[in-house]
């Protein structure tokens, strides 16, 4: 269990990201927003920038959300027999980022506040791949496949 504490360390500040990116959306959707939490973002996309920047929300969010999930699933358990390099930086930065996103309301802070984290989240997945490319395993060529499906699903910006 020790051994897997990076990983751990790492999950846990992307869940956080996670968790604000969600919150965003929602706001931007329209949906009602939890009791606890403030406005976050602005209400529904207007204009054709707003519509885009929505649709790059989305898709961060989904990455993110599948980046978990191959983290939980498939990435513990390899750590755990074979610990590979973890960039804790990268993750803390994301997070950071997420959460300044979340004081934006929109406008040009917003849209870099953004662009930063679809590039740190394109930095945390490369690294993942670069790190698991050195184990031969299946379970590996499964992981590196499901990291690399959602590096292709990340929008270009």
């Amino acid at each position: 269990m020790a051994r897997s504490v990076p990983l751990f360390v790492s999950l846990n500040h992307q869940l956080v990201a996670l968790q604000t990116l969600q919150l965003l959306h929602h706001q931007q959707q329209g949906e009602p927003r939890p009791k606890d939490s403030r406005q976050l973002g602005p209400a529904r996309p207007r204009t054709l920038t707003q519509i885009t920047v929505h649709c790059m929300l989305s898709r961060i969010v989904d990455s993110t959300s599948q980046l978990v999930s191959v983290e939980q699933t498939l990435l513990l358990p390899l750590f755990q027999e074979h610990p590979f390099p973890i960039h804790l930086k990268d993750s803390i930065e994301f997070r950071n980022i997420c959460s300044h996103m979340a004081l934006q309301l929109e406008g040009q802070r917003f849209d870099r506040d953004l662009h930063a984290a679809h590039q740190c989240l394109r930095i945390i997945v490369e690294k993942l791949i670069d790190s698991l490319t050195v184990f031969p395993s299946d379970l590996y060529a499964i992981a590196l496949a499901s990291l690399r499906q959602i590096l292709q699903n990340l929008p270009e910006m």
